[in-house]
């Protein structure tokens, strides 16, 4: 299992976190998401057997919320 938490900029309200939430959660591999809107950050777990972190960036990038990483 591999863990990461990465500021996403975007996050401006509850529906931004739960539109996060649902989307990557459902990305196999994925086994916990956790979106903070005050802080404007997305905690995510998942198995690094089934996916990998540029897949997990990709998909936020698609959905509108791409993390702002380095």
């Amino acid at each position: 299992m591999a863990t990461k938490t990465v500021s996403v900029p975007g996050i401006s309200c509850g529906h931004c976190v739960a539109t996060i939430e649902r989307e990557l959660a459902d990305l196999e591999g994925v086994t916990a998401v956790k979106a903070e809107e005050a802080a404007k950050t997305v905690t995510v777990t998942w198995s690094e057997a089934g996916v990998a972190w540029p897949s997990i960036a990709a998909l936020l990038d698609e959905i509108g919320y791409p993390p702002a990483e380095g």
